[in-house]
């Protein structure tokens, strides 16, 4: 199986990064993906995920490609790292350079303390916000994915791992009655 063009070695070395590709190959008839998913299971290298979703198969809900709110959770998780600290420091940034003593009951070092837990819950509240607010351009074709599913069809989900081809010829001859193209990751 051929590499894509620019997974050589020079590349890797000017900092070129390589992903893998997903695509989601619809099928009408269960057997045929079966068939599909088990020829590319046997490939070498084969690809780096291999999900068929539908009525007896594995749940939609399940895989992160084609479920919104587990890439948002994810999304939200990752922010909260750097937002929880960055409110704590900011807030009692703030507090030492106000001259406001809201809370001058908790003492000289319990002010700009209870400033940064204030800052930090912040924080928390703004990754949920953020990743909240992030919609992505696959939205669309997720949902049209999903129609398919509910329609009676399956899906197979097919992940490319960095720098390996997806098997196009092999999904083309399986007779797919769509093959969608989810994005690099």
């Amino acid at each position: 199986m051929a590499t894509a063009p620019f997974a050589n070695a020079e590349n890797r070395a000017f900092g070129c990064t390589v992903l893998g590709l997903s695509v989601v190959v619809v099928m009408k008839d269960r057997r045929r993906l079966h068939r599909l998913r088990d020829q590319l299971a046997e490939l070498r290298p084969a690809p780096r995920q291999l999900v068929a979703l539908g009525e007896g198969e594995a749940s939609i809900d399940g895989v992160e490609l084609l479920n919104p709110s587990l890439a948002r959770q994810r999304r939200q998780r990752s922010m909260v790292r750097w937002l929880m600290p960055f409110g704590f420091f900011a807030g009692m940034m703030f507090t030492f350079i106000t001259d406001l003593h809201t809370f001058s009951f908790a003492g000289t070092y319990g002010e700009p303390l209870i400033g940064g837990l204030l800052g930090m819950g912040s924080g928390w509240m703004g990754s949920y916000a953020a990743a909240a607010s992030v919609r992505s351009e696959a939205d669309d074709r997720i949902r049209g994915l999903r129609n398919r599913l509910e329609e009676g069809s399956w899906l197979l989900v097919v992940e490319s791992s960095p720098g390996q081809d997806i098997p196009w010829l092999l999904i083309q001859q399986a007779g797919p009655q769509a093959v969608v193209r989810l994005g690099e990751g």
